[in-house]
């Protein structure tokens, strides 16, 4: 009896969790944007890669399994294996962060989250000038 109540228990708990992922799917986009996106990505379609403003900021980096990767800087996606329009992006090998390389300029070493003056070439932290602290005496 004990036996047949953990079976019925861990099967009422794998249900939702296999109609939630068959659900999701791909996330981010809506349908017809990630239809226009596998079109693209079979016809192998690149979007015009362009680096514009003061600043250069690298907001996030992803790896398919596939090898090819994706670098977005200043909101933009820039494919890391193709330099097309004078981008170049070289990831760090933990992915934490990249060397990006705009025309002649001279090339920038990037966490995710940092931003680059282009001109003056400082570089602003994710945290600022603040700091992260963790203050384990709270809810005790």
């Amino acid at each position: 009896m004990r036996r047949r109540l953990l079976v019925l228990l861990c099967a009422a708990l794998l249900a939702p969790a296999a109609a939630a992922e068959e659900a999701l799917g791909r996330l981010f986009f809506t349908p017809e944007k990630r239809a226009a996106l596998e079109r693209s990505r079979k016809l192998n379609l690149r979007q015009t890669q362009q680096i514009e403003g003061a600043n250069l900021s690298l907001e996030g980096i992803v790896r398919r399994s596939d090898g090819n990767g994706t670098a977005w800087i200043n909101g933009r996606p820039h494919n890391v294996s193709d330099p097309r329009h004078g981008v170049a992006i070289g990831l760090r090998p933990d992915a934490a962060g990249a060397t990006v390389s705009v025309g002649d300029e001279a090339p920038s070493r990037l966490r995710v989250g940092e931003t680059v003056n282009r001109g003056t070439r400082e570089k602003s932290e994710p945290v600022g000038s603040g700091s992260i602290g963790i203050d384990r005496d709270v809810g005790r």
